[in-house]
């Protein structure tokens, strides 16, 4: 395979990589020997030095052994961007466990599938959470749950000086105790002094179960190795260029809990011995740019939504982002427009780069001072190869042409946890067919011009329509349902639902809206619905989605 993209790599970037064989924990042991006083994190202020970050990972990773957590099991990990899930997610790995990072906004329904797919035994959570969870405790393996507190982290004055409102929606206040029930601080003032058994972990052992969607909507746990998740950090950090390890500041208002954020800001972040920025919350915009400003953040990671949001702020001129010189937009396109009026308000370049969860996840990005073209993904990163094949026969397709893009390289998954047939279908002699439609350029650029079918991004958040559309084959007044994404300006898009109500039934917006927002996640949640008397469909019975996506456009 010619690769005619690597001419347009920048001269600091190489070809290919050298890479180390090594763990994410030799990660943060590194960091930790060469820069123990430099700053690991922020958190509204609240500083912790690596020094002190690995005495807590030790002290955790301590409480887990005690538990019975040994190599090989899995700790779901269900938090925000806060210092504990820090220091809970490396200390699982210094057991040679394995984290299954989960979305807080997870539903019953959604907790349970993902606790019961993994097999994990020990959660750590929020205690605002715990009703939730008790719901679900009982049908599933979960031997240990662990919750803690964000509020303890946040000073009165520092909660002004960000003007952050800390939500206590669902908290039950106290936390009933049991068999099974445990205090994070608690666990971590037992566990001192440390006393860890030596654990012999590789580079090919298993780090995480990261959970993601498929065309089917059936939720996958994508199997990432130590090595899988090493070799794409170094491939993201060596594409920004002059970066300089020990003082960089990596602003992390991508939740862990996404392989975006998890590579982009968290791994990253340490790899780099650079200072996090722990932002738990992006959508307060004005906390987010008083922590840029303060902290003087240098890279940046974000979906496009959250740089419209930027954009978009009234007093945004009154914030010095000119710190930032490197910003990655991921998740869904990013509008030339947008990037060119972020770039205005700040000293970053801001270029659009393709992943997935499958892949570590970031396999493509415009350079990031070299040449952006308009609308692409930009060219794959060092040791990745990537081409355009037919869709049916897998076979590549010449330049130009439109077809499925297939991508091989180190940061490819090992598979999908417990989906032997699903890994087949999409993993072939080292390639993974990504099911997204796209294109190549005479100069190597790709261009993606659908994707998965019928998946809708959102916000950054992959969401397939079989499960909404199951949950509103649910509801009893409801006849047929269909679900399509339809464009919006500030999420990229958003959920419509269409619905045939039973005869003699009515049904309104609000009523739908509200019984899914029991059942799903917010941004899995309609924002748009339609009553029509019958769905579009093809001679065999298919919902025709194309139909749908016309008739919302003579809406």
């Amino acid at each position: 395979m010619q690769k005619v993209w690597l001419k347009f790599y920048e001269k600091n970037v190489p070809h290919s990589i050298d890479y180390p064989p090594k763990t994410l924990v030799q990660f943060m042991q590194e960091t930790v020997q060469t820069f123990p006083e430099k700053t690991a994190f922020t958190y509204f202020g609240a500083k912790t030095s690596y020094a002190g970050l690995n005495r807590q990972i030790s002290q955790f990773a301590t409480a887990l052994w005690r538990l019975g957590v040994k190599k090989g099991d899995r700790v779901a990990i269900m938090l925000p961007n806060i210092p504990q899930y820090v220091v809970a997610h490396f200390a699982t790995l210094k057991l040679g466990a394995i984290i299954v990072p989960t979305n807080p906004l997870y539903v019953e329904r959604e907790l349970k599938h993902q606790l019961n797919d993994s097999s994990a035994e020990t959660l750590v959570a929020l205690d605002s959470h715990s009703v939730k969870i008790n719901a679900v405790r009982g049908q599933t393996k979960l031997q240990n749950i662990i919750y803690t507190k964000a509020q303890k982290y946040l000073p009165v004055h520092l909660k002004i000086l960000y003007s952050l409102k800390v939500s206590t929606k669902g908290d039950t206040g106290k936390i009933e105790r049991g068999p099974g029930i445990h205090v994070y601080d608690e666990l971590l003032s037992e566990s001192f002094p440390v006393s860890l058994p030596d654990i012999s972990i590789a580079p090919s052992d298993t780090a995480i179960f990261l959970y993601t969607g498929g065309t089917t909507g059936v939720s996958k746990g994508a199997v990432l190795t130590h090595r899988n998740l090493v070799t794409n950090v170094i491939q993201i950090s060596r594409w920004y260029g002059e970066i300089n390890r020990g003082n960089e500041v990596v602003l992390c208002a991508l939740p862990f809990f996404h392989s975006y954020g998890l590579t982009t800001c968290l791994h990253m972040g340490v790899f780099l011995a650079s200072k996090m920025v722990l932002i738990p919350d992006p959508r307060n915009i004005k906390s987010l740019l008083t922590a840029i400003q303060t902290e003087k953040v240098t890279l940046f990671s974000g979906v496009p939504t959250l740089y419209v949001a930027i954009n978009n702020f009234p007093d945004v001129k009154n914030y010095d982002l000119s710190s930032a010189k490197a910003c990655l937009s991921g998740g869904a396109p990013l509008p030339i427009k947008v990037a060119k009026q972020f770039e205005a308000i700040s000293n970053g370049r801001l270029v659009e780069g393709y992943g997935l969860s499958e892949t570590s996840p970031v396999t493509h990005a415009n350079p990031v001072k070299g040449k952006r073209k308009e609308g692409s993904i930009g060219i794959p990163l060092p040791d990745t190869d990537a081409k355009i094949v037919d869709p049916k026969t897998k076979k590549e397709l010449p330049v130009g042409e439109v077809g499925e893009l297939a991508v091989r390289g180190p940061q490819v998954m090992q598979g999908y946890w417990n989906m032997q047939q699903e890994t087949e279908a999409i993993l072939r002699d080292g390639w993974l067919f990504t099911g997204d439609i796209a294109k190549m350029d005479e100069d190597g650029y790709f261009y993606i011009v659908d994707r998965k079918k019928d998946m809708i991004i959102a916000g950054g958040f992959n969401i397939f329509p079989r499960e909404i559309e199951e949950v509103l084959f649910e509801h009893p007044k409801v006849l047929e349902a269909a679900v399509i994404g339809v464009p919006d300006e500030y999420r990229g898009e958003t959920v419509k639902a269409f619905i045939v109500p039973k005869e003699n039934e009515i049904l309104t917006q609000q009523e739908i809206i509200a019984y899914c927002k029991k059942r799903l996640a917010p941004y899995k949640t309609p924002k748009l619905v339609e009553f029509i008397d019958s769905l579009p469909k093809s001679n065999v019975g298919k919902i025709l989605r194309r139909k749908l996506r016309e008739i919302d456009g003579k809406s």
